[in-house]
């Protein structure tokens, strides 16, 4: 091949990796605008001056208080998950300095504000850089953290859930509470033949995916499918080699214990949510965190969602909205301003030999 038709075919791959990245970036923060547009599209004037007089609540008295709480306490968490992470690579035999599994773990926060996802490469490179400790074996303990998350969250959705079985028989659709609304449905389900034909459907799927598996085994897209799921049980037995299982149990549960308590002190700073009940607060973290899962950061997503889950505790929408936006402000500007420090503390700590 001539080298200007060499080089110009590159460029064409280069060119390509760029638009895709580009186009991420546009889906994603586009995702966010469109959440911000959902929450605040129906906002009379006199909605817009509540919610400002609700947000200026943070300012008077002792709010910044609970609000730098909330900041250290997100710190801790942080921190904690990095002794976690440290904790996962000691069976590898590395023996990683604290500080560096600490910038890396903000450093992952930070990039995933900007593209999704690609915190997780930077993460691993920073310690295959820093500590010597190979990018397969740093990503493969990253699986086991996401993994054992991925638990954690379900825990805090079924315990949520628990908390809140009066809202069954309280709000009302149509005339109808949730609680009867969920027992017709089942009752209906019970009777209902379309049913039984999906269940009917999907067995003989999972039947005609076992026959032809030597096939689809050659699909890429069903093998980055079947690769998910094995590398998350894969990450899941990998924590039989961790030397202090309850230690790394412990720093599990303490993660999401901080995340908890970071809404709690937040909400504190708000006058109308002050005598809300730890059964509340938890609903409305556990139903949070969807939005940091939709959305890049959580951006528009987690304070419709938080205003969403106060009005159903008989709080205005627009006051809840301020709630939501500026917990989502502590936690973004945590993210930021120990991520900036952490890119900045790495150019001076020296690399491993």
């Amino acid at each position: 091949m001539h080298p200007y038709f060499y080089v110009m075919e590159k460029a064409k791959v280069n060119f390509a990796e760029i638009g895709k990245k580009v186009l991420k970036f546009i889906l994603f923060f586009g995702l966010g605008a469109f959440f911000i547009w959902i929450s605040i599209r129906k906002l009379t004037p006199d909605d817009v001056q509540h919610l400002k007089e609700s947000a200026a609540q943070v300012t008077k008295g002792s709010a910044w208080v609970f609000l730098a709480m909330a900041y250290l306490v997100g710190a801790i968490s942080n921190y904690v998950r990095a002794l976690r992470n440290r904790q996962l690579l000691e069976p590898l035999g590395f023996q990683t300095r604290r500080s560096m599994v600490f910038y890396s773990v903000m450093v992952c926060y930070l990039a995933n504000y900007v593209f999704p996802r690609l915190g997780e490469v930077l993460r691993c490179s920073f310690l295959q850089r820093y500590e010597k400790v190979p990018f397969e074996k740093s990503l493969g303990t990253v699986v086991t953290e996401r993994a054992v998350d991925l638990i954690c969250m379900i825990m805090v959705f079924v315990i949520a859930f628990l908390l809140n079985t009066g809202l069954l028989d309280t709000l009302q659709i149509g005339g109808v509470t949730l609680r009867e609304g969920i027992h017709a449905k089942i009752a209906n389900a019970a009777h209902n033949y379309t049913l039984f034909i999906i269940l009917g459907a999907v067995v003989l799927f999972v039947v005609l995916v076992v026959l032809t598996r030597k096939w689809w085994s050659k699909v890429k897209l069903f093998v980055k499918i079947k690769d998910f799921f094995v590398g998350i049980w894969q990450g899941l037995i990998s924590i039989k080699d961790v030397r202090k299982p309850l230690l790394f149990i412990f720093y599990s549960l303490f993660i999401w214990f901080l995340w908890v308590m970071e809404t709690v002190f937040c909400f504190q700073a708000f006058d109308f949510l002050s005598d809300f009940t730890f059964a509340m607060m938890f609903t409305v973290f556990a139903m949070g965190n969807i939005g940091f899962l939709i959305g890049p950061g959580g951006i528009g997503a987690y304070p419709l969602i938080v205003a969403s889950m106060l009005v159903l505790y008989g709080v205005d929408y627009s006051a809840g909205l301020a709630a939501g936006w500026i917990g989502w402000g502590v936690q973004t500007f945590q993210v930021l301003t120990l991520g900036a420090f952490s890119l900045i503390a790495t150019s001076f700590v020296k690399r491993k030999e």
